[in-house]
């Protein structure tokens, strides 16, 4: 046995001779059971030719199915399957042998039936029990302490049984299923290998009265609402919570314990998956020439992977990060015919580089997620501000007039409502733009308002993150500053289904569910991690930033909105620009970057944007400037 106990595995050939070892003393064994012990003399005289035969039956079908393959330390259900199946075939191929010798030559039987039954009972059973009693005894003897961290699995189905599975073969820290719990009342009460099913409204009692370590919820496809009201209620006590992946994600079918992962705060925040008119979204971009600016950022990235289901005709990626964009166009080779996708490192701020582009590719929908985001930088360098997301979306803006581009989606921002920097105002500016020349070209213009992205680039929760792993402080700005939060994907969903019921002019605001305090936010994550707050790690209030507001709006005070098909989609009813009346004065805003004047350039977008009021920023005596002047007035 010392053989199945060493670190590594034990050699193939050891199982092979093993498992023929074994199956030849069942065929000795199903002979003296048959014949009471006292086997014929005739009987006796075949075993030559009979055990030759059983040794090269069960040899060739035992190395064509590769049953020695397996790790018996490691034996699943999978594995005792394959050992069954292989087994019957061998003794189907001993009945064939039996009837072409009966019919065919002597018309007697080489094996008896009643030893061909009782040997396929044996051999299954020995082969099988004994990768068992191995399994067994090496999770023991991997363990003698006995010491195990108690775990209750949410969700008592075959999904269930397989992370009990998963569980019982890690070889790391050892763990206890001491229950499953179940929203099921028929399962309740009954067993399942052995331990007790639990309604899920056990799950308190439970919690309470045994030193749970773990709480794996194995359930595929649980409500968002349902799994955060189970990990709200562990963390409570401090439970940690892990999640089974996916059953695409399963490595041949099978759940390794590595792949049982930390709950993470995404799947807290995240809602249900999102209903798309994927027949609309397909028609307006199957066979058609996309381009996507900023298509190495965390949303251009994703737009790009979700366009990619509706089989373009090619997509651009265009952005000037060079290390970002080769990391998506390896990505996109893996998964995606090279042949669909155009990777182009350029600026849209480069007027004859951006020419030369729509003039090669002739772009039919154009997706613009270019921008400048991060509020604290743009509010310490405006003149950057204005020059990407003014002046290049202007340049995109134009040159998708003059090519005929069918559609122009653009990704904004709900700091661009009633702004209190520099890099709202500016979307803002690229918003009335965009608008101000749907009415007299061919080019719809669509735009589409969001809050932050979980995991985008920049976003707090990355950054929560690296300080936890860090041992602190996590840094908050205010303890009352307030965000709304949607995933990456869900948005890009949104874009594309908004992008395809536009009739151009809108813009359209999604329903980024309720703000979440930042506070709670970072709290959550700490808990998550395993760590108490004040004694493993501290929050630390830094204050507010340069032209950070305490809480976003996705609407301006003189707006209201209109509801579309979609419940999660709403269009916004703002004021229209004309274009004679606001291009000449974006000119003149662009015109300022070349004296690098932030104090005027700051001015001129708080003419263009009455409602751009300056918040915790250099910026406010401008406000208050223009106060004294309208009382000085009157």
């Amino acid at each position: 046995m010392h053989f199945f106990f060493r670190q590594e595995s034990t050699p193939r050939w050891i199982i092979f001779m093993n498992d023929v070892g074994i199956c030849l003393f069942s065929l000795a064994l199903a002979y003296l059971l048959r014949f009471n012990f006292s086997i014929p003399e005739k009987v006796t005289s075949e075993f030559y030719f009979v055990f030759s035969i059983t040794l090269v039956v069960r040899a060739a079908t035992f190395y064509f199915f590769r049953t020695y393959a397996g790790i018996i330390r490691y034996t699943s259900t999978v594995d005792a399957l394959r050992v069954c199946k292989v087994v019957t075939y061998g003794s189907v191929v001993f009945c064939v042998i039996n009837i072409v010798r009966f019919y065919g030559f002597d018309g007697k039987f080489l094996i008896p039936f009643s030893v061909i039954i009782i040997d396929y009972l044996t051999t299954m059973f020995l082969l099988v029990s004994i990768r068992v009693a191995v399994k067994t005894l090496y999770l023991e003897l991997k363990n003698p302490t006995k010491q195990k961290s108690n775990v209750l699995i949410f969700g008592a189905g075959e999904a269930g049984i397989i992370t009990k599975h998963a569980l019982d073969r890690d070889e790391g820290t050892k763990y206890k299923v001491i229950g499953f719990v179940d929203d099921s009342k028929q399962k309740a009460g009954n067993n399942m290998e052995g331990i007790r099913i639990y309604l899920s409204d056990k799950l308190n009692e439970l919690l309470i009265n045994n030193e749970i370590a773990h709480l794996v919820i194995s359930v595929q496809n649980i409500s968002v609402g349902r799994k955060r009201e189970i990990i709200e209620k562990c963390l409570q006590y401090n439970v940690s919570v892990l999640n089974v992946p996916p059953v695409s994600s399963w490595i041949n079918g099978e759940l390794s314990f590595n792949q049982i992962r930390n709950i993470r705060i995404e799947d807290l925040l995240g809602r249900d998956p999102i209903k798309l008119d994927e027949e609309n979204i397909r028609k307006q971009l199957k066979g058609k020439m996309i381009m996507v600016t900023g298509a190495a950022g965390s949303i251009g990235s994703e737009l790009v992977r979700q366009i990619m289901r509706f089989q373009p005709q090619k997509i651009i990626l265009l952005d000037q990060a060079e290390s970002p964009l080769y990391e998506l166009e390896f990505e996109l080779q893996t998964r995606f015919n090279a042949e669909k996708f155009e990777i182009v490192i350029g600026d849209i701020r480069e007027q004859q580089r951006m020419e030369n582009l729509f003039r090669t590719f002739k772009p039919q929908i154009v997706y613009h997620a270019a921008a400048y985001k991060h509020v604290p930088l743009m509010e310490n360098n405006p003149s950057e501000s204005i020059r990407t997301n003014v002046m290049g979306t202007k340049i995109i803006v134009d040159l998708a007039v003059k090519h005929g581009v069918e559609k122009f989606v653009m990704i904004s921002t709900d700091k661009a409502v009633n702004p209190t920097n520099v890099m709202g105002a500016s979307k803002r500016i690229a918003e009335i733009y965009a608008q101000s020349l749907n009415k007299n070209s061919v080019t719809k213009f669509i735009t589409t308002r969001f809050g932050n992205v979980l995991g985008s680039n920049g976003s707090v929760i990355p950054l929560f993150r690296r300080q936890i792993e860090k041992g602190g402080p996590i840094t908050v700005t205010d303890p009352n500053v307030t965000r709304y939060f949607m995933t990456i994907p869900e948005s890009c969903q949104l874009v594309l289904e908004a992008g395809a019921m536009g009739e151009g002019g809108e813009i359209f605001i999604f329903d980024m569910g309720d703000s979440v305090k930042i506070i709670d936010l970072a709290k959550k994550m700490i808990k998550l991690a395993g760590l108490e707050l004040g004694k493993d790690i501290e929050i630390k209030f830094t204050g507010l930033r340069p032209g950070e507001k305490l809480y976003e709006e996705l609407l301006a005070n003189e707006e209201n909105t209109l509801p579309t098909h979609h419940p999660q989609i709403m269009k916004g009813r703002v004021r229209e620009y004309g274009f004679e009346e606001i291009a000449d004065e974006i000119k003149g805003l662009i015109s300022l970057y070349e004296m690098q004047n932030n104090e005027k350039i700051v001015k001129k977008l708080k003419n263009l944007i009455p409602e751009y009021i300056s918040n915790n920023s250099v910026y406010t005596k401008l406000d208050l400037q223009e106060e004294v002047k309208e009382q000085n007035s009157l």
